[in-house]
C-alpha cells in the first residue's frame, strides 16, 4: 500500500500515452506542494522529448541532467531555482546529448535526489518504452495522468499493469482536461476501469495555457482558479495537509478588481 505520510518521496508523474496533460501536471503538482511550505525538486526524466525547461522559461542551462546522466556534471551543478522557489532539473533540447544519454542509469540517482529536497517530483517519457520504464524504476510512488476518453484510459491501464510487474505503489490517477459534459467518461467509470484510486480531477482551463505563456505554474500565476485548486487539493491529499478549496476561491471585490485590471491593461 502507499504511505502518503513517508519522508524523502520520489513520486514519479507517467502516462500510457502521449498528450494527456504529463508535464503541465507534474509542474502544478510540485508547485502546489511547495505552495504548502514543503520542499521540492522536479526532475525532467523526460529525456527525449523534454518540456519541463521550456514550461518554466529555462529551455536551455549550462548543466542539465543529460550531461548528469553522461558522467559530464555532478547532480548539484544541474539544480536550478524557479522564480516561484522551486528547485528544477531541467533535460537537454539537443539531440546530441540525448544520444548520448543512458537513461536506465537514473535509478543510481535515488539517493542523491533525496538528499537535495523532501519531495521530488519526476515527469516521466510518455509510453511503455526504455525511457519511460527508468524513471518508472526511480519511483517510491507513481501517478498515472490520464483524460476521460477511452484511448487514454487504456493506456493509462497499461501503464498501471506496468507499474505492477515493476512491485511499484500506484497512489491513484489524476484525470486532466476534465469539462463534465455528457460525451466523456464518468469518474466512476473510470474509477472501475483502471481499479485505482482517483486522486482528483484538473477541469478544461484557459488559465492553464495562460500560465504557460507566462512560463509558470498555474498555481503561482492564478492561484484561485479552478485548476490551481483542483490541483492544491490533490497536494494536500497527498503531503496530508488540510485545505479548503471553497475558502481559496475569488471573491467577488476580487473579480471585479482582477477584470478592471485587464481591462486597463488592454486599453
Amino acid at each position: 500500500m502507499p504511505n502518503f505520510n513517508q519522508m524523502k518521496r520520489i513520486i514519479v508523474i507517467t502516462s500510457g500515452k502521449g498528450g494527456v496533460g504529463k508535464t503541465t501536471t507534474t509542474i502544478n503538482l510540485g508547485a502546489a506542494i511547495n505552495y504548502f511550505n514543503k520542499d521540492v525538486l522536479i526532475v525532467d526524466g523526460n529525456l527525449s522529448t523534454p518540456n519541463i525547461g521550456v514550461y518554466l522559461g529555462s529551455p536551455e542551462v549550462p548543466v542539465n541532467l543529460n550531461h548528469v546522466l553522461s558522467n559530464k556534471a555532478d547532480l548539484d551543478e544541474s539544480i536550478y531555482e524557479h522564480n516561484s522557489g522551486i528547485k528544477l532539473i531541467p533535460s537537454s533540447l539537443s539531440i546530441k546529448e540525448l544520444k548520448k544519454t543512458k537513461p536506465e542509469k537514473l535509478k543510481n540517482f535515488k539517493k542523491d535526489f533525496k538528499k537535495i529536497s523532501d519531495y521530488i517530483i519526476v515527469d516521466s517519457a510518455a509510453g511503455l518504452g526504455n525511457e519511460a520504464i527508468s524513471a518508472i524504476e526511480l519511483a517510491d510512488e507513481l501517478i498515472i495522468v490520464t483524460n476521460p476518453e477511452i484511448p487514454a484510459i487504456t493506456d493509462a491501464l497499461k501503464a498501471i499493469k506496468l507499474a505492477e510487474e515493476k512491485h511499484k505503489p500506484v497512489l491513484g490517477v489524476i484525470i486532466t482536461r476534465v469539462r463534465k459534459d455528457n460525451i466523456e467518461m464518468q469518474p466512476e467509470t473510470v474509477k472501475e476501469m483502471l481499479e485505482v484510486p482517483i486522486l482528483g480531477m484538473i477541469p478544461e482551463d484557459l488559465d492553464i495555457k495562460k500560465a504557460l505563456n507566462l512560463r509558470g505554474a498555474v498555481v503561482n500565476t492564478h492561484p484561485k482558479s479552478k485548476s490551481a485548486r483542483a490541483y492544491k487539493e490533490i497536494a494536500a491529499k497527498i503531503i496530508n495537509v488540510e485545505y479548503d478549496s471553497d475558502k481559496d476561491k475569488e471573491t467577488l471585490l476580487e473579480k471585479i478588481f482582477n477584470k478592471l485590471r485587464i481591462k486597463n491593461r488592454n486599453n
